[in-house]
Parts: C-alpha cells; structure tokens; sequence
C-alpha cells in the first residue's frame, strides 16, 4: 500500500488542493448569484469558519488514519490540510472585517475585547499564523525538536475554534457538538493505550 500510494503521491497531492478549494469557489460563485439568502455576508462568514474547521478536523484525522493503516504515507497530505485550515479562517476573517465590519477596524478591536467568541475565534487564528508559516520542510529543520513542540498548539487552536463555534451557535448546538464528539474520538486516538492497541491488532 505504501508503494503505491507514494507512486501517485503527486496527483494525490493535486486532487487534495483542487477539491479543498471547491467550496471557496463554490461559496463566490452563491454571492456571484445572489443564492446565498437575506444576509449573505453572515452566510459568507459562516460557510468560511465552517471550512476552516472542517479542514482542521481533517488534519487531526491524519493520525489516527496513520495508525489505523500502519502507514506513514498519509503524512504527507497533512499539511496541504493545515494550510487549508489557515486559507478559510483567514477568509473568515477578511469576509467578518469586510462585509461585517465595513472595515471600521476600531469595531473589529472593540469585538475582540467586549465579545469573548470573537476573542476565541481570533487566538485560534492567532495560533494557527506560526503554524501555517514554519510547515515547511525548512522550517522543520531549523527548529528540529521544537517544530513538534510548537505544532501541537493546533490542539489549542482546533479547541478555541469549537469554543467560538458553540459560543456563536447560542440556541441550537447540534452541530457544533457533533464536531467537538468528532474531535475527542481523534484525539483519543493520540492516547498511548489506543496506540499499543492499534500496533497489537495491525501486527
């Protein structure tokens, strides 16, 4: 399995970025179209958040995919997923500054102070900035022991993100929760017991 996966490593790699950037295109193309609903700049901003999320759900999942397929190949599509995270929560954040905010950057301020989901919402974009810019190989190298330490803030990161999910949610939490129940099932996967277990079963 291994073998072939590294043989179409490449042409993976390129059907991961065209399919992670369909629905940004496909959220444009709604605006475009105006088929986005009464108030499509909240509808802009929820779809890019929700993509960010997703993507960082995705990332997560790389390990216990790892695990489960005794195979290291799946690596190599984690960061492709990271920097995908980072793209829609950055998009995120442009469409709330934008359309939201009319760009009144001492509103945007005022937001992070004075409502706590916004100020989750930006420490995890925070975090995820140092993240996105040292995943390459040559950051990696640079850092050595230090870019594992620093890469497993995304566990904070994915945390705050469905802390600002729920917050925002208020009445209905379904499907918020239904992404927090997702997200402790991968990392109980990180679990040593769950790791010797795997390693015993795939033996």
């Amino acid at each position: 399995m291994n073998k072939t996966l590294k043989l179409y490593r490449k042409p993976i790699k390129i059907a991961i970025f065209l399919l992670a950037l369909l629905p940004w295109v496909f959220m444009w193309i709604a605006a475009v179209q105006e088929s986005l609903g009464p108030d499509p700049a909240k509808a802009l901003s929820h779809i890019s958040g929700e993509w960010a999320l997703r993507f960082l759900v995705l990332t997560l999942a790389i390990t216990p995919i790892r695990l489960i397929s005794q195979s290291a190949e799946w690596i190599h599509y984690r960061r492709m997923l990271g920097l995908f995270a980072f793209f829609y929560a950055v998009n995120h954040l442009i469409i709330y500054c934008l359309f939201l905010l009319a760009l009144q950057w001492q509103e945007l301020w005022a937001d992070i102070v004075e409502r706590p989901f916004i100020t989750v919402g930006f420490l995890a974009l925070l975090i995820l900035l140092p993240l996105a810019i040292t995943s390459t190989k040559n950051w990696q190298r640079k850092l050595g022991r230090n870019w594992a330490r620093l890469h497993k803030l995304i566990y904070i990161a994915v945390a705050l993100v469905l802390l600002h999910f729920i917050w925002q949610a208020r009445s209905d939490l379904t499907e918020p929760l239904v992404y927090t129940a997702v997200v402790i099932v991968l990392m109980l996967f990180r679990l040593s017991k769950i790791k010797k277990l795997l390693s015993r079963r795939t033996a």
